[in-house]
Parts: structure tokens; C-alpha cells; sequence
């Protein structure tokens, strides 16, 4: 049986500085927001730009590394897998938020070493 695996791979900028979660445990986690731009022609001829932002999620190491390492408009490459989390809002809505978190498994993440473009 063959596996199917849960892979992204996202490049774009940083919005902002990235965030320290502080945690009751031992764990370190870091989040930042991803700004990827997709550019075509609608059917008029005209050229459309769409901006997407999308929440990064790091543990650990890799979260010590992003903290030291990354700051507001950094251009990155972010090799991880993408997870959903559900939550309430304040008013009692539940949410699904879409998440991309970094891989620390190592291979991926050491060979593109968070691959910062200045």
C-alpha cells in the first residue's frame, strides 16, 4: 500500500515579527503569518493580483531559529505539513483555522535552512 503524504511547501513574506506562544510546558512554540501573491489575467485581459496570508507554526528548535532569525517582510521558503485546529470564538462560534507547520524532522527544514532572501 502505497502512502500519501502531507506535504506544503510555502514562499513569501513575513507580515510581522514572529510571535513567542508562551506554554505551561517544556515545548517552545513560534507563530507567523505568510503573505504568498498569486498573479493572472481575468477574462477581460486585466491583470488581478491576489494576496493570501497563512499562519506558520513552529516547535522547538525550529521555533528558537525563527524567533532569532526571521523579522517583518523577510522572504522565506516554509517546508512543513498543513494541520487544522478548531476553536470558540469570544461569542461562543466555532472556528476551523488551517495551519502550515514547520517539518522537525530536520531534513527538510536543515536543506532549505529557513532559506531567509535578502
Amino acid at each position: 500500500m502505497s502512502t500519501i503524504q502531507n506535504s506544503v511547501m510555502l514562499i513569501g513574506h513575513l507580515g510581522d515579527n514572529p510571535e513567542e506562544v508562551k506554554l505551561d510546558s517544556k515545548k517552545k512554540l513560534t507563530t507567523f503569518s505568510v503573505a504568498t501573491n498569486l498573479r493572472y489575467k481575468n477574462k477581460e485581459g486585466e491583470a488581478v493580483e491576489k494576496t493570501q496570508w497563512h499562519r506558520i507554526v513552529a516547535w522547538n528548535k525550529l521555533a528558537e531559529i525563527c524567533l532569532e532569525h526571521l523579522k517583518k517582510g523577510s522572504h522565506v521558503a516554509c517546508p512543513g505539513h498543513l494541520e487544522y485546529r478548531e476553536y470558540e470564538t469570544k461569542s461562543g462560534e466555532k472556528r476551523r483555522a488551517a495551519e502550515i507547520h514547520l517539518d522537525e524532522t530536520g531534513k527538510k527544514f536543515s536543506y532549505h535552512k529557513v532559506d531567509i532572501f535578502r
